[in-house]
């Protein structure tokens, strides 16, 4: 019988930038997103854009949101980034006008191939189209899109790709219901 081995696990290939970008946005990260005491959203879109990120209009950012590399990440406008989100992007994240990702939202870009005992590093891109809503402590994982108007309902895991105009909840989400907007 085959056995993980981490000795085996090598991400050599995994080049996200330069090791001292990489060390000054964690200290970045660390003092002026995670940090609660800072409420100061426009500070946080102006060091994301400093980092590389592109990031529209009308963008909040509460408190406690972490994101792993800002120069993967292209936010749209009048978007809402939920207190403690945590955004993981390993590779691009795009997410598009008039989203909404909720209080301790997880955008994972990255995961481990169980397949192999050497337990290598996959990862995925993810992108959140035009109004769609990541509802609390739900989880996107590596090569999901929600399409436009998608809901993942709170504490939900999406596994695959949502529909348009749906609603997604469980673990792994499910279809329950389609999305009818009133004015």
């Amino acid at each position: 019988m085959i056995k993980v081995d981490f000795k085996k696990y090598d991400n050599s290939w995994y080049k996200p930038g330069s090791k001292i970008k990489i060390l000054i946005w964690y200290f970045v990260n660390v003092l002026f997103f995670i940090n609660p005491l800072n409420p100061i959203s426009s500070l946080k879109v102006f060091l994301l854009r400093l980092f590389g990120a592109k990031i529209g209009s009308n963008v909040v950012f509460k408190p406690g949101v972490s994101v792993k590399y800002p120069w993967f990440l292209e936010i749209g406008n009048s978007v809402w980034v939920g207190e403690s989100v945590w955004i993981d992007n390993l590779t691009k994240i795009t997410i598009e006008d008039n989203v909404c990702l909720s209080q301790g939202a997880m955008l994972l870009c990255g995961n481990h191939n169980y397949k192999k005992s050497s337990f290598d590093l996959k990862i995925g891109e993810i992108k959140l189209e035009e109004g769609s809503w990541v509802g609390a402590k739900s989880v996107v994982c590596p090569g999901v899109t929600l399409k436009t108007h998608a809901i993942l309902a709170v504490n939900s895991v999406a596994t695959s790709d949502l529909e348009a105009y749906s609603i997604y909840q469980g673990n792994p989400a499910i279809k329950t219901r389609k999305r009818n907007l009133i004015e």
